[in-house]
Protein backbone atom coordinates (compact mmCIF):
# COMPACT_ATOMS: atom_id res chain seq x y z
CA UNK A 1 0.00 0.00 0.00
CA UNK A 2 1.18 3.66 -0.62
CA UNK A 3 2.44 5.95 1.84
CA UNK A 4 2.35 9.22 1.70
CA UNK A 5 2.93 11.60 4.58
CA UNK A 6 2.78 15.71 5.23
CA UNK A 7 5.64 17.99 5.21
CA UNK A 8 6.96 21.56 6.18
CA UNK A 9 6.88 23.14 2.77
CA UNK A 10 8.99 25.48 1.44
CA UNK A 11 6.38 27.88 -0.46
CA UNK A 12 6.40 31.35 -1.58
CA UNK A 13 4.71 34.20 0.16
CA UNK A 14 1.17 34.47 -1.49
CA UNK A 15 2.44 38.06 -3.62
CA UNK A 16 5.44 36.23 -4.77
CA UNK A 17 3.48 32.81 -5.90
CA UNK A 18 3.28 34.27 -9.80
CA UNK A 19 6.61 35.62 -10.09
CA UNK A 20 8.29 32.22 -8.77
CA UNK A 21 6.52 29.59 -10.26
CA UNK A 22 8.03 28.33 -13.22
CA UNK A 23 7.88 25.56 -15.51
CA UNK A 24 9.33 22.31 -14.91
CA UNK A 25 13.41 22.58 -15.52
CA UNK A 26 13.05 19.69 -18.22
CA UNK A 27 10.55 20.92 -20.70
CA UNK A 28 12.87 23.57 -22.51
CA UNK A 29 16.48 24.39 -23.13
CA UNK A 30 18.50 26.73 -21.53
CA UNK A 31 18.08 29.39 -24.02
CA UNK A 32 14.38 29.00 -23.67
CA UNK A 33 15.10 29.49 -19.67
CA UNK A 34 16.88 32.45 -19.83
CA UNK A 35 14.31 33.91 -21.80
CA UNK A 36 11.40 33.05 -19.88
CA UNK A 37 13.33 34.22 -16.61
CA UNK A 38 13.91 37.80 -18.36
CA UNK A 39 13.51 40.53 -15.80
CA UNK A 40 11.92 38.22 -13.38
CA UNK A 41 15.08 37.89 -10.71
CA UNK A 42 12.56 35.93 -8.81
CA UNK A 43 11.59 32.89 -10.87
CA UNK A 44 12.43 30.00 -9.53
CA UNK A 45 14.55 28.92 -12.86
CA UNK A 46 17.27 30.60 -10.82
CA UNK A 47 17.14 27.49 -8.32
CA UNK A 48 16.06 25.14 -11.77
CA UNK A 49 17.89 26.17 -14.61
CA UNK A 50 20.61 27.84 -12.61
CA UNK A 51 23.12 28.14 -15.78
CA UNK A 52 21.12 31.23 -16.92
CA UNK A 53 22.91 33.14 -14.30
CA UNK A 54 26.28 32.74 -15.98
CA UNK A 55 27.24 33.81 -19.99
CA UNK A 56 26.35 31.68 -22.72
CA UNK A 57 28.52 28.45 -22.76
CA UNK A 58 29.30 27.66 -19.38
CA UNK A 59 28.63 23.98 -18.61
CA UNK A 60 25.18 23.48 -16.78
CA UNK A 61 25.98 20.61 -14.75
CA UNK A 62 29.44 22.19 -13.87
CA UNK A 63 29.30 22.40 -9.81
CA UNK A 64 29.71 26.63 -10.04
CA UNK A 65 25.94 25.95 -11.63
CA UNK A 66 24.54 23.72 -8.54
CA UNK A 67 26.16 26.03 -6.10
CA UNK A 68 24.21 29.25 -7.68
CA UNK A 69 21.24 27.22 -7.77
CA UNK A 70 21.83 26.59 -3.90
CA UNK A 71 22.93 30.12 -3.45
CA UNK A 72 19.71 31.23 -5.06
CA UNK A 73 17.30 29.29 -3.20
CA UNK A 74 18.63 30.13 0.14
CA UNK A 75 18.64 32.95 -0.71
CA UNK A 76 15.19 34.00 -1.71
CA UNK A 77 14.75 32.29 1.98
CA UNK A 78 16.44 35.06 3.60
CA UNK A 79 14.96 37.75 1.38
CA UNK A 80 11.73 36.20 2.59
CA UNK A 81 10.70 35.77 -1.18
CA UNK A 82 10.31 31.94 0.40
CA UNK A 83 9.28 30.33 3.66
CA UNK A 84 9.52 27.21 5.24
CA UNK A 85 5.85 26.22 6.68
CA UNK A 86 6.27 26.17 10.23
CA UNK A 87 4.04 22.13 10.74
CA UNK A 88 4.19 19.82 8.18
CA UNK A 89 1.01 19.69 6.09
CA UNK A 90 -1.04 18.51 3.01
CA UNK A 91 -2.13 20.18 0.23
CA UNK A 92 -4.23 20.63 -2.42
CA UNK A 93 -3.30 21.73 -6.14
CA UNK A 94 -5.94 22.40 -8.64
CA UNK A 95 -5.34 22.71 -12.39
CA UNK A 96 -7.41 24.02 -15.56
CA UNK A 97 -6.57 24.03 -18.70
CA UNK A 98 -9.02 24.67 -21.25
CA UNK A 99 -12.02 23.65 -19.17
CA UNK A 100 -10.46 20.78 -17.79
CA UNK A 101 -9.63 20.27 -14.34
CA UNK A 102 -7.41 18.51 -12.11
CA UNK A 103 -7.32 18.22 -8.41
CA UNK A 104 -4.07 16.47 -7.16
CA UNK A 105 -2.69 16.18 -3.65
CA UNK A 106 0.86 17.37 -2.31
CA UNK A 107 2.63 15.31 0.24
CA UNK A 108 5.45 13.34 0.27
CA UNK A 109 5.81 10.12 -1.18
CA UNK A 110 8.39 6.81 0.16
CA UNK A 111 11.13 6.13 -1.51
CA UNK A 112 11.01 2.19 0.19
CA UNK A 113 7.69 1.86 -1.80
CA UNK A 114 9.70 3.04 -5.06
CA UNK A 115 12.21 0.56 -4.59
CA UNK A 116 9.64 -2.01 -3.41
CA UNK A 117 7.55 -1.19 -6.74
CA UNK A 118 4.37 0.16 -4.85
CA UNK A 119 5.11 3.13 -6.65
CA UNK A 120 4.65 2.07 -10.12
CA UNK A 121 7.71 2.99 -13.56
CA UNK A 122 6.66 2.59 -17.08
CA UNK A 123 9.95 4.22 -18.43
CA UNK A 124 13.70 3.42 -18.36
CA UNK A 125 15.90 6.49 -16.81
CA UNK A 126 19.17 7.70 -18.75
CA UNK A 127 22.27 7.98 -15.91
CA UNK A 128 23.63 11.15 -17.05
CA UNK A 129 20.57 12.58 -16.03
CA UNK A 130 20.09 11.07 -12.79
CA UNK A 131 23.88 12.23 -12.25
CA UNK A 132 22.32 15.69 -13.27
CA UNK A 133 19.91 15.64 -10.63
CA UNK A 134 21.29 13.90 -7.91
CA UNK A 135 23.99 16.46 -8.01
CA UNK A 136 21.27 19.41 -7.98
CA UNK A 137 18.99 17.60 -4.79
CA UNK A 138 23.03 16.63 -3.09
CA UNK A 139 23.73 20.63 -3.52
CA UNK A 140 20.88 21.64 -2.37
CA UNK A 141 19.70 19.72 0.34
CA UNK A 142 15.91 19.90 -1.11
CA UNK A 143 13.49 18.62 -3.63
CA UNK A 144 12.58 21.35 -5.67
CA UNK A 145 10.95 19.66 -8.50
CA UNK A 146 7.48 17.71 -8.14
CA UNK A 147 7.02 14.23 -9.23
CA UNK A 148 3.70 13.65 -10.95
CA UNK A 149 2.07 10.68 -9.98
CA UNK A 150 -1.05 9.50 -10.38
CA UNK A 151 -3.21 6.57 -8.40
CA UNK A 152 -6.57 4.79 -9.20
CA UNK A 153 -9.75 6.77 -8.49
CA UNK A 154 -10.74 6.77 -4.75
CA UNK A 155 -13.92 8.16 -3.41
CA UNK A 156 -13.39 9.03 0.15
CA UNK A 157 -10.05 10.98 -0.97
CA UNK A 158 -12.23 12.73 -3.66
CA UNK A 159 -15.06 13.41 -0.69
CA UNK A 160 -12.28 14.94 1.70
CA UNK A 161 -10.63 17.10 -1.43
CA UNK A 162 -13.98 18.18 -2.38
CA UNK A 163 -14.81 19.51 1.27
CA UNK A 164 -11.93 21.61 1.20
CA UNK A 165 -12.18 23.41 -2.14
CA UNK A 166 -15.72 23.92 -2.29
CA UNK A 167 -15.68 25.76 1.39
CA UNK A 168 -12.24 27.12 1.99
CA UNK A 169 -9.94 30.06 0.62
CA UNK A 170 -7.07 28.89 -1.13
CA UNK A 171 -3.59 29.98 -0.28
CA UNK A 172 -2.42 30.79 -4.24
CA UNK A 173 -4.70 31.16 -6.72
CA UNK A 174 -2.65 32.21 -9.76
CA UNK A 175 -2.92 32.14 -13.67
CA UNK A 176 0.09 31.79 -15.78
CA UNK A 177 1.36 32.65 -19.34
CA UNK A 178 0.01 29.83 -21.17
CA UNK A 179 -3.64 30.19 -19.48
CA UNK A 180 -3.45 27.66 -16.99
CA UNK A 181 -4.66 28.75 -13.52
CA UNK A 182 -3.12 26.57 -10.68
CA UNK A 183 -5.08 26.93 -7.17
CA UNK A 184 -3.67 25.90 -3.92
CA UNK A 185 -5.15 24.96 -0.45
CA UNK A 186 -3.55 24.36 2.74
CA UNK A 187 -4.78 21.28 4.57
CA UNK A 188 -5.29 22.73 7.87
CA UNK A 189 -7.54 19.91 9.18
CA UNK A 190 -5.74 17.44 11.36
CA UNK A 191 -8.47 14.79 11.31
CA UNK A 192 -8.71 14.95 7.48
CA UNK A 193 -5.16 14.83 7.31
CA UNK A 194 -4.62 11.54 8.87
CA UNK A 195 -7.95 10.44 7.10
CA UNK A 196 -6.11 10.59 3.71
CA UNK A 197 -2.63 9.32 4.74
CA UNK A 198 -4.97 6.22 6.48
CA UNK A 199 -7.01 6.09 3.37
CA UNK A 200 -3.45 5.43 1.30
CA UNK A 201 -2.09 2.86 3.47
CA UNK A 202 -4.32 0.92 3.87
CA UNK A 203 -6.78 1.43 0.02
CA UNK A 204 -4.47 2.24 -2.30
CA UNK A 205 -2.05 -0.37 -3.55
CA UNK A 206 -0.41 1.68 -5.81
CA UNK A 207 0.85 4.73 -7.42
CA UNK A 208 2.34 5.26 -10.67
CA UNK A 209 4.94 7.88 -11.82
CA UNK A 210 3.24 9.84 -14.56
CA UNK A 211 5.64 12.12 -15.49
CA UNK A 212 9.78 12.42 -13.47
CA UNK A 213 10.49 9.40 -13.62
CA UNK A 214 14.55 10.65 -13.71
CA UNK A 215 13.71 12.95 -10.59
CA UNK A 216 11.71 10.10 -8.50
CA UNK A 217 15.10 7.54 -9.53
CA UNK A 218 17.48 10.35 -8.86
CA UNK A 219 15.17 11.14 -4.83
CA UNK A 220 15.21 7.27 -4.38
CA UNK A 221 19.40 7.03 -4.69
CA UNK A 222 19.88 10.22 -2.41
CA UNK A 223 17.92 8.95 0.17
CA UNK A 224 19.46 5.43 0.13
CA UNK A 225 23.05 6.90 -0.06
CA UNK A 226 21.81 8.96 2.86
CA UNK A 227 20.54 5.99 4.98
CA UNK A 228 23.95 4.03 4.29
CA UNK A 229 25.89 7.15 5.47
CA UNK A 230 24.14 8.04 9.11
CA UNK A 231 24.76 5.12 11.71
CA UNK A 232 21.71 6.36 13.51
CA UNK A 233 18.67 5.66 10.23
CA UNK A 234 15.60 4.83 11.68
CA UNK A 235 13.42 5.59 8.73
CA UNK A 236 11.48 8.65 9.74
CA UNK A 237 14.39 10.95 8.18
CA UNK A 238 13.07 13.49 5.45
CA UNK A 239 15.49 11.78 3.33
CA UNK A 240 13.51 9.01 2.94
CA UNK A 241 10.35 10.71 1.31
CA UNK A 242 10.02 12.55 -1.76
CA UNK A 243 8.03 15.88 -3.23
CA UNK A 244 5.14 14.29 -5.47
CA UNK A 245 1.79 15.51 -6.11
CA UNK A 246 -0.96 12.70 -6.06
CA UNK A 247 -4.06 12.79 -9.03
CA UNK A 248 -6.92 10.35 -9.30
CA UNK A 249 -6.43 8.37 -12.74
CA UNK A 250 -9.79 9.59 -13.79
CA UNK A 251 -8.75 13.48 -13.95
CA UNK A 252 -5.78 12.96 -16.23
CA UNK A 253 -4.89 12.72 -20.14
CA UNK A 254 -1.91 11.89 -22.17
CA UNK A 255 -1.19 14.11 -25.46
CA UNK A 256 0.64 12.83 -28.02
CA UNK A 257 4.52 13.01 -27.75
CA UNK A 258 5.69 13.25 -31.50
CA UNK A 259 9.11 12.55 -32.76
CA UNK A 260 11.38 14.97 -35.44
CA UNK A 261 14.70 13.12 -37.37
CA UNK A 262 18.27 15.14 -38.65
CA UNK A 263 18.10 13.14 -41.97
CA UNK A 264 16.97 9.68 -43.80
CA UNK A 265 20.02 7.90 -42.70
CA UNK A 266 21.51 8.63 -46.29
CA UNK A 267 18.89 7.51 -48.23
CA UNK A 268 16.94 9.21 -50.66
CA UNK A 269 13.38 10.43 -50.64
CA UNK A 270 12.03 7.97 -53.26
CA UNK A 271 14.18 5.01 -51.29
CA UNK A 272 12.62 6.55 -48.12
CA UNK A 273 9.33 5.97 -49.11
CA UNK A 274 9.97 2.93 -50.82
CA UNK A 275 10.93 1.00 -47.34
CA UNK A 276 8.12 2.65 -45.28
CA UNK A 277 5.85 0.86 -47.51
CA UNK A 278 7.26 -2.28 -46.97
CA UNK A 279 5.03 -2.12 -43.71
CA UNK A 280 2.50 0.86 -43.72
CA UNK A 281 -0.17 2.30 -46.58
CA UNK A 282 1.15 5.54 -47.59
CA UNK A 283 -0.74 8.66 -48.79
CA UNK A 284 -1.91 12.13 -49.01
CA UNK A 285 -4.33 13.59 -46.67
CA UNK A 286 -6.50 16.42 -47.36
CA UNK A 287 -6.32 19.53 -45.11
CA UNK A 288 -8.99 18.77 -42.96
CA UNK A 289 -7.61 15.12 -42.34
CA UNK A 290 -4.18 15.97 -40.77
CA UNK A 291 -4.49 14.24 -37.68
CA UNK A 292 -3.12 10.95 -36.07
CA UNK A 293 -5.46 8.33 -35.16
CA UNK A 294 -4.39 5.01 -33.76
CA UNK A 295 -2.10 2.83 -35.73
CA UNK A 296 -2.34 5.60 -38.20
CA UNK A 297 1.02 7.63 -38.18
CA UNK A 298 1.24 11.44 -39.77
CA UNK A 299 4.92 12.20 -41.28
CA UNK A 300 5.87 15.63 -42.22
CA UNK A 301 8.52 16.10 -45.11
CA UNK A 302 9.14 18.42 -48.18
CA UNK A 303 6.48 20.87 -46.77
CA UNK A 304 3.96 18.03 -46.96
CA UNK A 305 2.22 15.68 -45.04
CA UNK A 306 1.20 12.28 -45.52
CA UNK A 307 -0.61 9.62 -43.50
CA UNK A 308 1.06 6.17 -42.64
CA UNK A 309 -1.50 3.55 -42.23
CA UNK A 310 0.05 0.43 -40.50
CA UNK A 311 -0.40 -3.13 -42.01
CA UNK A 312 -1.53 -4.31 -39.03
CA UNK A 313 -2.85 -7.27 -40.24
CA UNK A 314 0.30 -8.86 -41.27
CA UNK A 315 2.86 -6.95 -38.72
CA UNK A 316 1.23 -6.25 -35.65
CA UNK A 317 2.55 -7.47 -32.57
CA UNK A 318 -0.39 -8.06 -30.02
CA UNK A 319 0.72 -7.75 -26.62
CA UNK A 320 0.39 -4.30 -24.72
CA UNK A 321 3.36 -2.65 -25.85
CA UNK A 322 3.52 -4.02 -29.34
CA UNK A 323 0.45 -1.85 -30.14
CA UNK A 324 1.08 1.30 -29.12
CA UNK A 325 1.86 3.82 -32.03
CA UNK A 326 5.26 4.82 -30.36
CA UNK A 327 6.44 0.91 -30.42
CA UNK A 328 5.16 0.70 -34.39
CA UNK A 329 6.95 3.90 -35.43
CA UNK A 330 10.19 2.55 -33.61
CA UNK A 331 10.17 -0.93 -34.94
CA UNK A 332 9.09 -0.24 -38.05
CA UNK A 333 10.96 3.27 -39.25
CA UNK A 334 13.12 4.61 -37.00
CA UNK A 335 15.03 1.51 -36.45
CA UNK A 336 14.77 -0.46 -39.52
CA UNK A 337 14.85 2.80 -42.17
CA UNK A 338 16.28 5.08 -39.87
CA UNK A 339 19.23 3.61 -38.24
CA UNK A 340 17.98 4.88 -35.06
CA UNK A 341 18.12 2.05 -32.03
CA UNK A 342 18.38 3.88 -29.03
CA UNK A 343 15.79 7.15 -29.09
CA UNK A 344 17.18 7.94 -25.50
CA UNK A 345 20.99 8.66 -26.63
CA UNK A 346 20.68 8.77 -30.39
CA UNK A 347 21.25 12.71 -31.34
CA UNK A 348 19.68 12.77 -34.67
CA UNK A 349 15.88 12.38 -33.28
CA UNK A 350 14.51 14.85 -30.97
CA UNK A 351 10.96 15.10 -29.40
CA UNK A 352 8.03 17.50 -28.90
CA UNK A 353 5.11 17.70 -26.97
CA UNK A 354 1.78 17.66 -28.40
CA UNK A 355 0.73 20.97 -26.49
CA UNK A 356 3.24 22.50 -29.23
CA UNK A 357 0.73 21.20 -32.28
CA UNK A 358 1.35 19.83 -35.35
CA UNK A 359 2.85 23.66 -36.54
CA UNK A 360 5.61 23.13 -34.83
CA UNK A 361 6.63 20.10 -36.05
CA UNK A 362 6.21 21.71 -39.32
CA UNK A 363 8.74 24.40 -38.25
CA UNK A 364 11.50 22.38 -37.30
CA UNK A 365 11.34 20.56 -40.63
CA UNK A 366 10.70 23.45 -42.76
CA UNK A 367 13.72 25.44 -41.19
CA UNK A 368 16.05 22.74 -42.02
CA UNK A 369 17.07 21.59 -38.54
CA UNK A 370 15.14 18.47 -39.43
CA UNK A 371 13.90 16.55 -42.28
CA UNK A 372 11.21 14.43 -41.52
CA UNK A 373 8.84 14.65 -38.63
CA UNK A 374 6.17 12.04 -37.46
CA UNK A 375 2.66 12.63 -35.45
CA UNK A 376 1.42 9.74 -33.01
CA UNK A 377 -1.59 9.04 -31.55
CA UNK A 378 -1.81 9.37 -27.78
CA UNK A 379 -0.75 6.30 -25.46
CA UNK A 380 -4.55 6.16 -22.72
CA UNK A 381 -3.62 6.16 -18.94
CA UNK A 382 -5.17 2.86 -18.92
CA UNK A 383 -2.79 1.51 -20.81
CA UNK A 384 -0.07 3.00 -19.05
CA UNK A 385 -0.94 1.39 -15.63
CA UNK A 386 -1.49 -1.78 -17.63
CA UNK A 387 2.10 -2.29 -18.60
CA UNK A 388 3.51 -0.85 -15.38
CA UNK A 389 1.48 -3.24 -13.87
CA UNK A 390 3.00 -5.96 -15.93
CA UNK A 391 6.12 -4.69 -14.83
CA UNK A 392 7.55 -4.07 -18.46
CA UNK A 393 8.44 -0.66 -20.23
CA UNK A 394 7.10 1.41 -22.62
CA UNK A 395 9.54 2.80 -24.92
CA UNK A 396 11.13 6.14 -24.11
CA UNK A 397 8.94 9.48 -24.38
CA UNK A 398 5.51 7.42 -25.07
CA UNK A 399 3.72 9.99 -23.14
CA UNK A 400 3.08 13.93 -22.09
CA UNK A 401 1.00 15.06 -19.71
CA UNK A 402 -0.40 18.37 -19.45
CA UNK A 403 -0.60 20.86 -17.51
CA UNK A 404 2.82 20.85 -16.29
CA UNK A 405 3.14 20.95 -12.59
CA UNK A 406 4.76 24.57 -11.81
CA UNK A 407 7.87 24.58 -9.69
CA UNK A 408 8.71 26.79 -7.01
CA UNK A 409 4.84 26.52 -5.31
CA UNK A 410 6.53 23.89 -3.00
CA UNK A 411 9.72 22.56 -2.07
CA UNK A 412 11.00 19.63 0.42
CA UNK A 413 13.85 20.40 2.75
CA UNK A 414 16.13 17.14 3.69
Amino acid sequence: MAIIKPFEAVRPQPEHAAEVSSLPYDVMNTAEARQMAEKNQRSFLHVSRAEIDFPDGIDEHSQEVYDRARDNFYKFMADGVLFQEAYASLYIYQQNMQGRTQTGLVACSSIEDYFNDVIKKHELTRPEKEEDRIRHMETLQAHVGPIFLTYPKNDEVDEIILSVTDNEEPVYNILTKDGVRHTVWLLLDKDKTDQLVSIFENKIPFTYIADGHHRTASAAKVGLKMKEQNPNHDGTEDYNFFLSVLFPDDQLQIMDYNRVVKDLNGLSKEEFFQKIQERFYLRKPKPDEIKASQHLILMYIDKEWFWLRFQQEKFLRNDPIGVLDVTILQENILDPILGIKDVRTDKRIDFVGGIRGLKELERRVDSGEMKVAFALYPVSLKQLMDIADSGKIMPPKSTWFEPKLRDGLFSHLF
